[in-house]
């Protein structure tokens, strides 16, 4: 008869605890729990706050949060290219969508991010983009040039030239080329006069293929910036020799490379700026 009281009163005792336990209110208060070995924890997440702020290169962004990315003001809002992250910020009443811009997966993202002096790349400008694949980088060059610019995407491959030419349907600066860069009169009565060439070709005679494109789009004091990747032009001797021929063969075009920077850690190649002199290229002193 003991034992079993005492066991109704402890089993009584545990359903009492039970029921205050299933009665509470857990954050009732808003209050903070206390762990046993970390101390104060809050009971939820805080939002990280972004902040844009203008790059030296006019048309880029730097977003500084937890971490900071390198951006461009999202053309389309609402849509990405390749999944890039999305980053939205309240401005004036508005919201202002911007897309991250990885340097693992474009090389004009790694010269900005190396410190390149120059792109000449910049809102309302016009660009021939020589090696557009499939329109990752060339999304963000669109977004950098704005509605008021246009970005003219010159692509070989037609597999690549499918997703070029879906990215394109919603850019409407981008106007995709399916054609072959070496022949540029294929397509010269789609591009008009230009301000850039930025050219990502891969090709042995790449050179070549940058000085005709140049030669017959770019406009006097415009500019070329060239993506070099020694192994795809010759493999069979190291990266300094190749550089140095293929700057030899641009200056016989009369092309001048005034700044060179590797891309190291994002990528193997290096870019060449050149500051383009029409009359120069033609043999004619002003």
């Amino acid at each position: 008869m003991g034992p079993r009281s005492g066991q109704g009163q402890r089993e009584q005792s545990s359903r009492r605890g039970r029921g205050i336990q299933r009665g509470r209110e857990p954050g009732r208060g808003n209050k903070q729990r206390r762990h046993p070995e970390r101390g104060m924890r809050p009971s939820r997440p805080r939002a990280t706050k972004v902040i844009i702020e203008p790059h030296r290169h006019p048309g880029v962004f730097v977003a500084r949060g937890k971490e900071d990315y390198l951006v461009t003001k999202n053309l389309v809002p609402g849509e990405s290219v390749y999944g890039e992250k999305r980053i939205s910020v309240e401005t004036e009443g508005k919201t202002v969508e911007y897309r991250v811009w990885n340097p693992f997966r474009s090389k004009l993202a790694a010269g900005i991010l190396g410190g390149l002096d120059e792109i000449y790349i910049y809102p309302g400008s016009r660009v021939l983009y020589l090696g557009a694949a499939s329109g990752t980088s060339v999304s963000h060059v669109a977004d950098v040039v704005g509605p008021e610019g246009l970005v003219y995407a010159v692509e070989f491959s037609h597999r690549s030239g499918r997703d070029l030419l879906h990215m394109a349907q919603k850019r409407t600066n981008v106007i995709p080329i399916i054609e072959d860069a070496r022949h540029p009169q294929k397509y010269r009565m789609l591009v008009g006069m230009v301000d850039t060439v930025f050219a990502d070709v891969a090709q042995p005679d790449q050179a070549r293929i940058i000085a005709l494109n140049a030669h017959t789009f770019l406009k006097n004091s415009g500019g070329i910036v060239i993506s070099i990747k020694a192994n795809c032009i010759d493999s069979t001797v190291d990266a300094a020799t190749v550089f140095a021929r293929e700057v030899k063969k641009l200056q016989e075009e009369k092309i001048k490379p005034q700044e060179q920077l590797t891309l190291e850690p994002y990528e193997v190649a290096t870019l060449f700026c050149i500051k383009y002199n029409l009359y120069a290229s033609r043999g004619i002193t002003v």
